[in-house]
């Protein structure tokens, strides 16, 4: 039946992708360098091993790349096609720096049928007009007024855990954290993003919250998939929405959800009246969306805006900051010296009150660590792709050799060219982070980052990681995300000791639901159960 599915879809495209993606880009050929990088093992697909790039962890293929190619190579796709992957900072520096407008997001047709029209689906001036609209709610005056939101969520949380860990023996009770990560997410983003409280922590399953648990219940990216999911990104956006596949049909449930949600919460905003006194002084994103809609300026915003814009915060405040909390617990269990560490740090300075957000900016210096050690390791988005608009020369801080043998120092790169930037690579390469690069070691950070290679601190991006990735269009949200997974770490390492069901050793894998989650091996879904004991 897959194969079927499969005919169906290739070869009624065939005509389309030969005049698109040969004719087009060979005519393009001769304006691009030629790079070393794996052969084509496949016409229709490129190379087999690009199955991997959609699979929950990608890094030991591009590991094992970066070892034979170097820090730029050309990666074979359909029909005679080719991908740049870039793990130059000079390179990337220059890619994101000209984003949106050089370079441009292959997917972002997918996003707005998804989403509809905010951040992540605007290019050009409607993503200047967008983002300068929506930046007042993510100032550091806003994240300060909405500290104590997050603080409200992770003691709510504690009192869930309290119940638990009180009912079991000395060894504490096993809890499934990244399920409370999710809830405790959902809550702060509702209530700090638009003064909705989805109840989560509370036991209730909202519809959204059941859809983004559904995509734990489908299937693994599978090879049919997979290499599906690869080709679509060189077809038209709306293409993708259309395909036979399950995780498309939960995806257009989850927008359905999300946009049901985001609508009503516009209404009640509405209706309430967010421009007065009280909406002024909590900087809320609805707050900040209701001014922007009703603004005479050239930074007004339609309605259909302001929805693209909801759906967009709730799926990233959701997914990104709970895998991300998730990740910093587990890391945390392995190394149980530097989760004390941390708790010292906590208890020693904070054991009588909670901190402030002048504290998370300047007073906690290992917390800090863990929070950017953990956004290092474990990227919630693990790769971006973008399409150049123009031709293009790109700069290199090291010399590469060619698929010819020749030393080069640029990179001609054509109209129409894709850029690869594997985000996870980029910030656990050997090269750029040292023989530890794949250690969770937040001390790299401590001391004016003293324990940073000198590759490292030459990386432009946000805190020298491209995490969050760089330029116009680096995450609007950050300040944000890091912000709550202070605060709620901040009680957690106060009051509980985490560590590992089965010990240190415990096997961790990724699995892709909306975006690539940690699970222990052979637990179902995603989860993450850990032994928590009071302190």
């Amino acid at each position: 039946m897959q194969l079927y599915i499969l005919e169906l879809i290739c070869i009624p495209l065939a005509t389309w992708l030969v005049h698109k993606l040969v004719v087009k880009r060979l005519r393009n050929a001769y304006k691009s360098t030629s790079l070393a990088g794996p052969p084509s093992t496949s016409l229709l697909f490129g190379i087999r091993a690009s199955e991997g790039l959609l699979r929950g962890d990608p890094n030991k293929m591009y590991e094992k790349w970066e070892k034979e190619y170097g820090s730029a190579y050309q990666v074979p796709g359909p029909f005679w096609t080719k991908r740049y992957v870039l793990l130059d900072p000079k390179a990337l520096a220059h890619v994101f720096s000209r984003t949106p407008f050089g370079y441009t997001r292959p997917g972002a047709q997918m996003f707005l049928r998804i989403f509809g029209q905010g951040l992540l689906s605007a290019e050009g001036e409607t993503h200047k007009r967008q983002r300068k609209a929506l930046t007042p709610a993510f100032s550091n005056a806003a994240i300060r007024s909405l500290t104590s939101i997050f603080f409200d969520s992770a003691y709510k949380l504690k009192d869930v855990w309290d119940s638990e860990v009180q009912s079991e023996d000395a060894n504490g009770a096993v809890i499934d954290v990244q399920q409370w990560m999710n809830k405790t997410s959902l809550d702060s983003i509702g209530l700090a993003g638009f003064g909705h409280d989805f109840h989560a922590l509370d036991g209730e399953r909202s519809e959204v919250q059941k859809v983004f648990d559904s995509f734990a219940l489908a299937p693994a990216v599978g090879k049919f998939n997979g290499v599906i999911t690869f080709i679509v990104t060189f077809l038209p956006g709306g293409l993708f929405m259309r395909l036979p596949l399950k995780r498309v049909k939960l995806f257009t449930s989850l927008a359905t959800r999300i946009r049901e949600v985001s609508e009503e919460l516009w209404r009640k905003s509405k209706v309430e009246g967010g421009n007065d006194e009280k909406e002024s002084k909590v900087r809320s994103a609805i707050g900040t969306l209701l001014k922007a809609e009703s603004a005479s300026t050239e930074w007004k915003i339609d309605v259909d805006e302001v929805v693209g814009q909801i759906n967009e915060l709730i799926l990233a405040g959701y997914e990104t900051t709970s895998i991300t909390m998730t990740w910093a617990l587990i890391e945390l269990s392995r190394h149980p010296e530097k989760q004390e560490r941390l708790r010292k740090e906590l208890l020693d300075l904070f054991s009588a009150r909670d901190p402030t957000h002048d504290d998370f900016s300047t007073g906690l210096p290992y917390l800090d660590s863990v929070l950017r050690e953990t956004l290092r390791l474990h990227p919630p988005v693990t790769q971006l792709i973008r399409t150049a608009e123009e031709d293009d020369v790109l700069p290199l801080s090291m010399p590469l050799i060619n698929a010819s043998g020749m030393p080069l120092n640029s990179i001609s790169f054509p109209k129409g060219g894709q850029v690869v930037v594997p985000i996870r690579a980029l910030n656990t390469s050997p090269t750029l982070w040292g023989p530890d690069a794949l250690e969770f070691k937040p001390e790299r950070w401590m001391d004016d980052e003293s324990g940073l290679t000198e590759a490292a601190r030459a990386i432009q991006g946000y805190h020298h990681l491209f995490t969050f990735g760089d330029g116009p269009r680096i995450c609007i949200g950050r300040a944000f995300a890091g912000a709550e997974f202070k605060a709620v770490l901040s009680v957690l390492l106060r009051n509980y000791v985490f560590e590992l069901r089965d010990g240190p050793q415990t096997p961790i894998e990724t699995i892709m639901t909306i975006l690539p989650r940690p699970k222990v091996v052979g637990e179902k879904g995603y989860a993450v159960p850990l032994r928590v004991k009071a302190i």
